[in-house]
Order: structure tokens, then C-alpha cells, then sequence
């Protein structure tokens, strides 16, 4: 007689996750029921109940643990067994299921093969249940089918996986187990009937009458326990163990399930030793250093020593992985790792923070024993490192501080240090420098000025200043750059250059830089229904506004929000903004460029002057940077530089704007070699709004080309 086909539900509020199962269990010949949330699987288990539940725990309405808890909460329901289905896999999470009532776990992505073993195992058991709780009706009414019946229980259990043992709780042994106990544990079949449960134990005979006991009483029936068990030759398994007691007229039986957990043990332990080393220097990682620096620091303070705290970045490390590759990255920060070892002692601390960052914790070190390991280390770097057949030279900058000189506390410290490191990088790579308490103050001014930063864009304490661009065949103003200003409150107007840089490294130019162009273009359009009428802005943007922010989305929403033309807009890059990302970049200029919006190239000359990016990009003006115009009349290299520049830019169809002017006779010399627009304090600083529509509706302009008359650098 062949056993009905097994029905089983699946509960998940993604249908993804459904089908997914669906598919994997009709394919193993099972009849499948879905339901997407827990109301839903009540309903279905009301009308029809299945012989098995995957039960998702993190659902809308009622979760996992709800629904578990209600099933096992009814008679009616208590015996259908679950598999709790999560992508949970700390410890609370499976208590918290073992609780409500599930018998088994499987962690999302599922293996198909997992979830077949599992499947099979549990309808076996909830068989094998079934079958135990009318066994006693069996022995009364079928005496003589026993033997027939035992055969076939027998053969049901050795078709499992996990070691399952029947144990009498009366006289404490075994009195059923299958294949899989008997192989788990070294013995043939008649050798087991010969021991008792006591003999596997690891727990004295008491210790397991009182779990048998419990069991018995009600208590921990659900419970999976995991323990060791001991094999015929003494070695020791890791098991799980989920056990239950059923009642056989006056007698009890223990029914145990074991499943061997040493693979996953030795993963687990493997898991945790990642958790703390790095896995590719095997050097413990920030987790494992912090606390061993804390450790150190613990002692040291008992101890009275100091300890040294060095702060390791190796210079250049990103030309490496950028020219031959991360593999080869890689190789470099293994051979590093092993050079550092080997300049510290037995008692010092060593760290990979991650990167191309290490760590180095000195115990009983002052400042004269670090500056001899920084110098051991240096000396170290000297020697090339072998990259795949290439010799590479590579140098280090160390940041030192000392405890308790500079700190007393890890965090501190490792601060302190990492401020020194790039006090060392500032100096010029390749040496070491110690903390002291200026660079803790610049550090400090610092961390001010980026939270004012972050408040500077919350409140709207930024203010656009503008300088004109004359054109000088009429000597008319014919646009405009916008320039970002900062009226940080208790300080008036901030310079750019102290609070520009500190806005791209922060990564707050990409949030003010999409506020300038809406700002530049409301002004457009404020303009344009007034009688100064229509006047192209220009705009600076950043390299990261490029890379990380929404350019093409900015400039677009702008446009349609001000009902602007493309070309009154003008965006000003960088030569190196360009070369990141050089594909992208150039599909995001071609895109802007269709919408009619106007590219210019700023300081131009400083960067790769390349004609064959020139060529590629949708470029339509040069700025020459101001470098090669404040002598462009003294200096014969700066001279020719621009005149290059103007020739090249015109044989390319581009204009070229001269930035900087401020003498007549810069004027003079661009005006006789062709140079297009210029813009300078010659004709006029950057303006306030105010100031500026004033000279715009004044209608200002250059002098004539015979005018000899030189205006004063406001």
C-alpha cells in the first residue's frame, strides 16, 4: 500500500518566494496550498489541514510566530509540523520560532536540496508521530502484527538522514533506533541494543533522567537542544537534538532526533574568526585591534608604560589598483602585511583597519621606540615588492601618538594617530610625524566648520555673487558667472577657498551644487520678464556632481520650472572633472548639449590640454586660467601658452574667455590676438545681486580699443 501524496502549505507575502517553493515541491511529488499572509493560511488550514507548513516569519498582519503559536495552540492543529522560512540567522530569531511552536528552520536563499531533506524528514517524523500515538491501540488490538509493524517502522526510520533513538524511560534503554544512529556513533545494531542512552551522554545518568522527566511533565517537548554525543571509539559529535515523549498505556517512551551540526560548527567557527581577522592578511581586523588596544591601555594604566599608537597608509596605493589591477592590490597589502610583522615585537599589536590602512599598538612605548619602528618600517618599504613578476616601489606615511601624552581612551588615540598619518602625507609621504596639540585644534575647526557646512544648507545661508563676461568686440557684458558665497552667521561672507573644498569632501557640493543651478536659473527667468532681458549664466560644477549627483536631472528641472532656454545656462568643468568617468561623463554633457545647454572648459591650460578630449567632448568655450594671463605681458611662456590656446580653440570652432584680467594691458594684448570675452576686476569684481543689475541696467562697457584709460581693481 502506497502512502497518499503529502500536501503541504506555503505561507509568503512575497509571490516570488511562493512559486519559488511551489515549483521546488511538485517537483518532489508533493500537492502544494499558498496563501500570502497569515489570515489567509488560517482560513486555508480551516477548510483543508496539510500535512506540513513553510511558514514565512516576517510578514504584514500577523507574523510567523503568530500564526505558529495559534496552530500549536489548537488540538485540532497542534500536530502539523512547520518550517519556519526566515533570512534571520542570529539566535533570537530561531528561539523566538522554537517558542511558537516550529519544528525546523530554513534560511532564505533556499538550497533545494536542504529543503527536500527537511521536508522528507519532518513527514517522516509527524508519520512516525502519528504512528506512536496509536501504537498503544496497536499492541492491545494487533499483538500479533508487532513484529511486522516494528519491521516497518524500522525501515521508514533508516530512510532518514538524521539519527533517530526510541528510549525506555522505565529501565533507561533503547529499544528502537535506525541506520543512522548506529553509523553516527560507530556501533553495529546488536552493540547498541548492549549500551543505554548514559553511555553517548556526555551528562551524568541524572542529568538525563531529568531532561526524560521534564519531557514527560510537559516541559521543553518543542525545544532543540544542541549537545555532544560520544562514540564507540570516546571522540565527541556536535548534535542537535529535538526530543519528545509519547505514552504507550504505562509506559513512556523518549523519542530523539539527532542531526550532526560539526560541519556547521566548524563554519560557525570559521565565521567567527573572520568576524575578527582580516581575511586577507589574516592581521586582526578594526573590530579585534580596538579591543586589544583597550586591553593594552587597561594594563598599561595599572602598569604605569606607555604605549605608542602608529597610524600606517601606504602612499600612492590607488595608482597600484587603478594601473594593474585589484588582484594585484591585493598581493601588495598581503607581502605589506608581512613586512610590518616583522618589525614588532612579540608583545605588540598589529591591524588591518581596512583599505590600505594598518595599525600598530607598541606596549612600553614612548615616543623615541616608535619613532625606531616607523624608521624599521620605512627601511622595510625600501626594498621593491614583487607584483607578478614586477618590481614595484612603495613608501608608507605614520601618524604616532602616545598614551597617556596625547590620550588615554582607544578612540582618542586612533584619532590622534590618523590626524598625524595625514599631518605625514601633507609633508610629503614617505616619513612619520607625531600628533600634537595643533593638529588636534585643526582637527576640531574642522569638524565645526563641516557641521556648519551641513546647517549652511538646512538654513539657506548661501548667497550667489555674480562677475560679468564682456565681450570684446562690443565691449558689452554678455553673460555672467555664477559664484557661490557663504554668510555663515557670526562671521559675515567666508571665502570660497576656506569652505569650497571642505563642501566636495564632505560630499555637500553635489547637495549646493544642484541648489546653485536652480538658483541661477530662477534668476534667468526673474530677468527675463524685466528690462534686462535675457543673459546667460554660467555655473561651476564639481567633479562628484558629476560622479555621484543628478546633473542631467537638475538642469533639466530647472530649465522647465523657469521656462528658460537651454542656452542661457552655461556649465563651467574642469579639465580633470572630464576625465573621470570619461564614457559616462560625455553621454551626461551629450544629453545636456540637446537640450541646448552650453559647455565651457575652466581653467584651461592647468590640466591635460588635450586636443583629442577637446575633439570628444561637446565643448563650446575655453577659459584660460588666470596663471597664464596675470603675465601674459611680461612673461614670453605665458604668452605663447595663450596664444596657443586662442588658436586652438577657434580652429575648433570654440570661444575662449580670458579669466583674471585686471590691466589695460592684458586687455589690449587679448583684444589685438582675438581672445573673445574676458571677465576680471578690470571691469569688475563679483557682485552682489543689487550691485549688479545696477551696471547692468546702467548698460556699463569696456573702453574703446584706442581708449588708453585704466580702471582701478575695485
Amino acid at each position: 500500500m502506497t502512502s497518499p501524496i503529502a500536501t503541504i502549505l506555503i505561507v509568503d507575502d512575497e509571490a516570488q518566494n511562493r512559486k519559488l517553493l511551489e515549483a521546488l515541491l511538485q517537483a518532489e511529488g508533493y500537492l502544494t496550498l499558498s496563501a500570502a499572509d497569515g489570515e489567509d493560511a488560517l482560513a486555508s488550514i480551516a477548510q483543508l489541514a496539510p500535512d506540513l507548513i513553510l511558514l514565512d516569519i516576517m510578514m504584514p498582519g500577523m507574523n510567523g510566530y503568530e500564526v505558529a503559536s495559534t496552530l500549536k495552540a489548537n488540538p485540532a492543529t497542534a500536530h502539523i509540523p512547520i518550517i519556519m522560512l526566515t533570512a534571520l540567522i542570529d539566535r533570537s530569531a530561531r528561539l523566538a520560532g522554537l517558542k511558537s511552536g516550529a519544528e525546523e528552520f530554513l534560511t532564505k536563499p533556499f538550497d533545494r536540496a536542504e529543503l527536500s531533506l527537511r521536508v522528507r524528514n519532518l513527514l517522516r517524523l509527524k508519520e512516525y508521530g502519528d504512528f506512536l500515538k496509536n501504537y498503544s491501540v496497536i499492541l492491545e488490538q494487533q499483538v500479533q502484527a508487532r513484529t511486522v509493524d516494528l519491521q516497518r517502522f524500522r525501515t521508514a526510520m533508516d530512510a532518514t538522514a538524521d539519527a533517530i533513538m526510541l528510549v525506555s524511560r522505565s529501565n533507561m534503554r533503547f529499544i528502537e533506533f535506525n541506520a543512522t544512529a548506529c553509523k553516527m556513533l560507530g556501533y553495529a545494531r546488536d552493540e547498541l541494543f548492549l549500551v543505554n542512552p548514559v553511555t553517548i551522554s556526555v551528562g551524568p545518568r541524572e542529568y538525563l533522567e531529568g531532561i526524560y522527566d521534564a519531557l514527560i511533565a510537559g516541559h521543553g517537548t518543542n525545544q532543540l537542544t544542541e549537545t555532544q554525543v560520544r562514540r564507540v571509539d570516546g571522540s565527541l559529535i556536535e548534535v542537535e537534538v529535538h526530543r519528545l515523549a509519547q505514552r504507550f498505556g504505562s509506559e513512556w517512551i523518549i523519542v530523539s532526533v539527532l542531526r550532526d551540526i560539526s560541519e556547521r560548527k566548524q563554519a560557525q567557527l570559521r565565521l567567527q574568526h573572520l568576524s575578527h581577522y582580516d581575511a586577507l592578511t589574516g592581521l586582526p581586523n578594526r573590530r579585534l585591534f580596538y579591543e586589544t588596544l583597550k586591553h593594552t591601555l587597561a594594563q598599561a594604566a595599572d602598569g604605569g608604560w606607555p604605549v605608542a599608537v602608529l597610524y600606517i597608509d601606504l602612499d600612492q596605493f590607488k595608482n597600484v589598483n587603478e594601473t594593474q589591477g585589484h588582484a594585484i592590490g591585493d598581493e601588495l597589502l598581503g607581502q605589506f602585511s608581512n613586512r610590518l610583522v616583522q618589525c614588532v615585537g612579540v608583545r605588540d599589536g598589529v591591524g588591518r583597519l581596512g583599505g590600505d590602512e594598518f595599525a600598530l599598538i607598541l606596549a612600553r612605548q614612548g615616543q623615541q621606540g616608535a619613532a625606531l619602528v616607523a624608521n624599521k618600517i620605512r627601511e622595510a618599504l625600501s626594498v621593491p615588492f614583487d607584483l607578478n613578476g614586477h618590481a614595484v616601489d612603495v613608501t608608507a606615511s605614520i601618524g604616532i601618538t602616545v598614551h597617556p601624552d596625547d590620550a588615554s581612551d582607544a578612540d582618542s588615540l586612533i584619532k590622534f594617530a590618523d590626524t598625524a598619518m595625514y599631518r605625514a602625507k601633507q609633508a610629503g609621504r614617505n616619513t612619520f610625524s607625531f600628533f600634537t596639540a595643533q593638529m588636534n585644534v585643526d582637527v576640531l575647526a574642522r569638524l565645526e566648520l563641516e557641521e556648519a557646512l551641513h546647517k549652511a544648507c538646512d538654513n539657506d545661508e548661501f548667497v550667489l555673487y555674480y562677475q560679468p563676461k564682456v565681450q570684446l568686440s562690443s565691449g558689452r557684458v554678455v553673460g555672467l558667472e555664477a559664484l557661490l558665497r557663504w554668510r555663515r552667521p557670526g562671521h559675515g561672507l567666508v571665502a570660497p577657498y576656506e569652505f569650497i573644498p571642505v563642501l566636495e569632501e564632505t560630499g555637500l557640493i553635489v547637495r549646493v551644487g544642484s541648489w546653485v543651478i536652480a538658483t541661477a536659473s530662477k534668476q534667468i527667468g526673474l530677468w527675463l520678464g524685466s528690462s534686462i532681458g535675457p543673459l546667460q549664466i554660467a555655473v561651476n560644477v564639481a567633479a562628484r556632481q558629476l560622479l555621484d549627483g543628478d546633473l542631467e536631472g537638475d538642469v533639466i528641472k530647472a530649465l522647465a520650472d523657469n521656462h528658460i532656454a537651454g542656452h542661457l545656462l552655461e556649465l563651467e568643468l574642469t579639465e580633470s572633472s572630464l576625465m573621470a568617468n570619461t564614457e559616462r561623463t560625455i553621454a551626461k554633457l551629450q544629453n545636456l548639449k540637446q537640450h541646448g545647454v552650453q559647455i565651457s572648459i575652466d581653467d584651461f591650460g592647468t590640466g591635460y590640454s588635450s586636443l583629442a578630449y577637446l575633439r570628444r567632448f561637446p565643448i563650446d568655450k575655453l577659459k584660460i586660467d588666470i596663471a597664464f594671463i596675470r603675465d601674459i605681458t611680461t612673461n614670453p611662456d605665458d604668452a605663447a601658452i595663450t596664444l596657443a590656446i586662442i588658436g586652438m580653440a577657434h580652429s575648433l570652432k570654440m570661444q575662449v574667455i580670458a579669466e583674471g584680467v585686471e590691466t589695460a594691458a592684458q586687455l589690449a594684448y587679448l583684444r589685438e590676438h582675438s581672445c573673445d570675452q574676458i571677465q576680471g576686476y578690470y571691469f569688475s569684481p563679483p557682485l552682489a545681486l543689487a550691485e549688479l543689475e545696477q551696471i547692468l541696467l546702467e548698460q556699463k562697457c569696456l573702453p574703446a580699443a584706442d581708449d588708453g584709460q585704466e580702471a582701478g581693481a575695485d
